[in-house]
């Protein structure tokens, strides 16, 4: 099943993507997509109904927003895949490395990305993202599969020189637009092998990005299981869960983001985003 957030009317609506191109609205029965998961046992067989037998509305005549518009936590693993660790000159992180992304990075999938101002070196980072479900803390690896609601893609857009002039990544992660993710959640049980996903991102055509999810380092499990000894997750929080190598800063000579720049994102069976770059 996928599930999205829509806009129509200046208003936005949950929604249960149908066959052909078209939605369902899911307005009737949750307010927004954070209840929608956190009620997910007592309405799951509402929008499987609905699914059959709602009113259709056309998906190119609608907004898609981010599926989860206002996350509560948005958490990012850094040096996550060996290729991204090897292109940054760095060692395999012997311990899973956090930062945020605020949640007014938040973006629409196929939204533009701003260049902020001043900057020539932002760049891009296709993730998986995983959505929380069911949450709480100490949550166990054997566990943690059943606490994840299910996956998107996302891009981990990054101004580098914000990123790197400090030990701290946050806000050099958390220019406005700088969090895109979508098109939809893709439930867990529609995911299949999370960790066998090809993942791809491409400027202008040009594929800059390609690798598997099984070349994670620390995978989805164990990232849930880090993360909730730290504090308790709850549902709708997303997880950015790292970028392979062939980022635009690792490039000879660096290729970073411009105006006008088409940056395409997609990961096999649950999608892709893309957006146009434009200045601040």
């Amino acid at each position: 099943m996928h599930l999205l957030t829509f806009l129509r009317h200046d208003k936005a609506e949950p929604g249960v993507l149908v066959d052909d191109g078209q939605i369902v609205s899911l307005s009737g029965i949750a307010a927004d997509m954070i209840a929608l998961i956190g009620n997910w046992e007592a309405l799951a067989d509402n929008v499987g109904a609905l699914a059959q037998q709602g009113e259709r509305i056309a998906l190119d005549s609608v907004r898609l927003l981010a599926p989860v518009p206002r996350p509560g936590k948005i958490f990012a693993i850094g040096l996550n895949y060996a290729d991204h660790v090897e292109e940054a000159g760095m060692e395999t992180p012997p311990h899973q490395i956090w930062f945020t992304k605020a949640a007014t990075a938040v973006n629409g999938p196929f939204d533009p990305i701003e260049i902020p101002r001043g900057s020539f070196t932002t760049d891009y980072e296709v993730e998986m993202v995983a959505v929380i479900g069911k949450g709480g803390r100490h949550i166990s690896v054997e566990d943690a599969p059943s606490r994840i609601f299910g996956y998107c893609i996302g891009n981990d857009v990054s101004e580098r020189m914000w990123q790197l002039r400090t030990p701290q990544y946050s806000l050099g992660k958390s220019f406005d637009t700088h969090a895109p993710f979508g098109p939809w959640i893709t439930t867990s049980q529609a995911a299949g092998d999370v960790h066998a996903l090809g993942i791809r991102c491409s400027v202008n055509g040009d594929v800059r990005q390609s690798s598997n999810t099984r070349h994670l380092i620390f995978n989805v499990w164990q990232q849930v299981a880090e993360l909730s000894q730290a504090m308790t997750l709850e549902p709708g929080d997303v997880i950015f869960t790292g970028t392979p190598g062939g980022v635009g800063g690792a490039m000879k000579p660096p290729q970073f983001l411009k105006p006008g720049d088409v940056v395409r994102c997609e990961i096999d069976g649950l999608g892709s985003i893309e957006a146009t770059c434009r200045p601040e």
